[in-house]
């Protein structure tokens, strides 16, 4: 008779060998992420939102008549940049950060800055490069070289040609337009489309819906741009502030582009939007659009404010930096550009939550640890289980090391993992115990700048979700030597 142990030594070898020889499917596997919350991004979309800072350059007719509104009566001989060179604008977005360029390839003078078949105000007609030059062809070559991806704006407004206000011929001629863009120029990431018109302009029907669909042939992962997106839609000023409580969703079928009345809702979103447009924060460094001699750029306090006010309410900014009629973006705009993209590097650049311990009120499992929100990375994030919190709320802790408690910070950074929908309905922070900001979504990233720096050891973000549980991919703390500096 065998004995016990090797009874049991037999049935571990058992146990082994079939479990060696159980199929894969029945063997335990990680835990799933949790469902959306509809309506989500699409790739482009969350491709454009992780951008953060893209630029604008305004440049044209209105550049050489100090104009902000041109007439379209304009003579194209008047157009002559004597040293146009898009590589500087380039090298101008890049110093302020911005991966995504857009050219105001067409204003509402409807002067065109490509060499277009289907008019005659155009380039072709200036005595700019002698007639040959195409400033769109110059731009998306430069911001190629660059590394920038390019984006084109085409008025929808053309006060120039005589087709505008007859609607099917104008919308022909403005499809004709969309086709010459998006076809003969490479891959373009953003178009701007926009309902600017002057109270006494000419009643026009725009058929934005055969252009939106137009765009979407030519080229599938564009982004467009307009008042009800179907990508990007506007935030309802041009200030580049969102509100204080900013959605990504909206309902599309409740907007009109280019109807007053609508602003507010474009600026706050809706939390029971099933359309996913997320806004963009349009605003220029100086006073106008176009360049003028007697304008200067704002103080780098005020684009930082701007900053906090459009990136830091789960917007994206859109800065525009017109060039001069000498064809450059003036020196100083370029410096204070640099001035601001090394700020926000100063600023965000050191975590000071680094080698913190987070802890939340729950996790979902393997995969969704709360320490996912310090790794740095947008495809991971802390989910807590499905039921915690969704009466009391949900939290998440960060202890920070030794001797780090010392370290003050003045700037809360909060990110969702928003490719799983929006959540945030109301948040707060906590330091140690003591309350020093709190807010309504979080979206992208929201960010809080304290009025004082603070130093502790412990943060703790209390989260209010009933769209789901809450999902957030980072929690950074910031010092901005900035609003110090400023008296802010």
């Amino acid at each position: 008779m065998a004995s016990p142990l090797l009874c049991l030594a037999a049935a571990a070898a058992l146990a082994a060998a079939l479990l060696a020889s159980t199929p894969e499917a029945w063997r335990p596997v990680a835990t799933p992420p949790p469902l959306p919350v509809l309506p989500i991004p699409s790739a482009a979309q969350l491709k454009w939102q992780r951008r953060e800072v893209i630029m604008f350059f305004h440049f044209g007719m209105n550049t050489f008549t100090d104009s902000e509104w041109g007439t379209g009566a304009e003579d194209p001989s008047l157009f002559r940049p004597a040293a146009l060179d898009a590589a500087q604008w380039v090298g101008a977005a890049r110093a302020a950060g911005a991966s995504l360029a857009i050219l105001v390839a067409k204003h509402h003078d409807g002067f065109c800055l490509w060499p277009s078949a289907y008019t005659d105000h155009s380039v072709r007609a200036s005595p700019w490069r002698a007639g040959r030059g195409d400033v769109v062809r110059e731009f998306v070559r430069a911001a190629r070289a660059g590394g920038v991806d390019a984006g084109l704006y085409l008025s929808p407004w053309d006060r120039h040609d005589a087709r505008y206000g007859k609607e099917v011929a104008y919308n022909e001629y403005y499809e004709a337009q969309l086709h010459e863009l998006l076809t003969g120029y490479g891959s373009v990431s953003e178009i701007w489309f926009d309902g600017a018109k002057g109270k006494n302009a000419t009643n026009m029907t725009y058929h934005f819906q055969e252009w939106f669909q137009t765009v979407k042939q030519l080229q599938r992962s564009i982004n467009i741009f307009s008042d009800d997106g179907p990508d990007v839609r506007w935030v309802g000023d041009e200030k580049g502030f969102a509100g204080t409580t900013c959605w990504s969703t909206v309902n599309r079928s409740m907007i009109t582009i280019g109807e007053a009345g609508i602003e507010k809702y474009l600026n706050e979103g809706d939390p029971r939007g099933r359309d996913w447009v997320p806004p963009e924060c349009d605003v220029s460094i100086r006073p106008g659009w176009f360049w003028h001699k007697n304008e200067t750029a704002k103080p780098l306090s005020q684009l930082l404010e701007i900053y906090y006010n459009s990136v830091g309410r789960n917007c994206v900014l859109l800065l525009n930096a017109p060039p001069n009629s000498t064809g450059l973006v003036e020196d100083a705009d370029v410096a204070r550009l640099r001035e601001f993209g090394s700020a926000v590097a100063t600023i965000f650049g050191t975590n000071l939550a680094a080698g913190s311990a987070a802890r939340g009120s729950s996790e979902r499992g393997g995969g969704f640890a709360a320490r996912n929100v310090l790794d740095g990375r947008d495809d991971t994030y802390w989910a807590p289980a499905a039921e915690d919190g969704r009466r009391n709320g949900y939290w998440i802790e960060l202890r920070r090391p030794p001797g780090s408690a010392g370290r003050p910070f003045n700037v809360v950074r909060i990110q969702e993992h928003v490719a799983l929908g929006q959540r945030v309905e109301r948040h707060a922070v906590y330091v140690d115990g003591a309350p020093v900001a709190n807010g309504t979504t979080v979206g992208h990233k929201r960010l809080h700048r304290l009025p004082c720096a603070v130093a502790g050891g412990t943060v703790r973000v209390w989260i209010a979700a009933r769209r789901g549980p809450p999902l957030l991919s980072a929690v950074g703390l910031h010092h901005d030597p900035f609003v110090e500096a400023d008296s802010l």
